[in-house]
């Protein structure tokens, strides 16, 4: 839905993240509503294992979002040197749970966890990001409106099927995202 480039906030003279709604999108009322809604959503949400949201804005019809720049490595390309120490693959899940936990807590599950949206920095802490496909749970204003499930098939959390309370959700994330790296790094 958006691409995402590297650029230079002019006034505070730091990186940021600028993601920007696609070429091709630009005219969909639909895409451009649930950009609008991600940045909503990221506006609720403020951890350090998930990308700051800074702002919001439209330029000549062009929406997008300004975030906080992550430097380092997507864990994508980490997992793609071999599997990682069971003791690393462990301080990334924790990191990756605890930043979807706060996200739960607000009622807002990601939906498209993917070693490509979480990315590792330098001082070896993750950080998830893209919250394109996020959705707030009952109680809250949704996300997207009803509709198929949405995400990396592969790996699409189990939460648009099996529907748990948000106590459930929240008590389980650490085991999902877990087995989940236990699953990669034995690949």
């Amino acid at each position: 839905m958006g691409v995402v480039f590297r650029a230079k906030d002019p006034r505070l003279e730091r990186d940021v993240a600028l993601k920007v709604v696609k070429q091709d999108a630009l005219h969909d009322e639909d895409s451009k509503r649930r950009f609008r809604l991600e940045a909503r959503a990221l506006s609720q949400l403020l951890h350090p294992n998930i990308a700051t949201l800074f702002d919001f804005d439209s330029d000549r019809g062009v929406d997008f979002l300004v975030l906080e720049f992550v430097p380092g490595e997507s864990l994508a390309r980490t997992l793609a040197n071999g599997p990682l120490p069971e003791t690393r693959a462990r301080a990334i899940a924790l990191d990756v749970a605890e930043g979807l936990q706060s996200a739960h807590e607000k009622g807002i599950v990601h939906r498209d966890l993917k070693p490509g949206n979480i990315v590792i920095t330098p001082r070896g802490r993750a950080k998830v990001l893209d919250f394109g496909l996020a959705r707030v749970m009952p109680g809250a204003a949704s996300l997207t409106q009803s509709a198929p499930i949405s995400g990396a098939s592969a790996i699409v959390a189990p939460y648009p099927t099996c529907r748990p309370s948000r106590s459930e959700m929240t008590r389980s994330t650490p085991a999902l995202i877990f087995t989940r790296w236990a699953r990669s790094c034995s690949r």
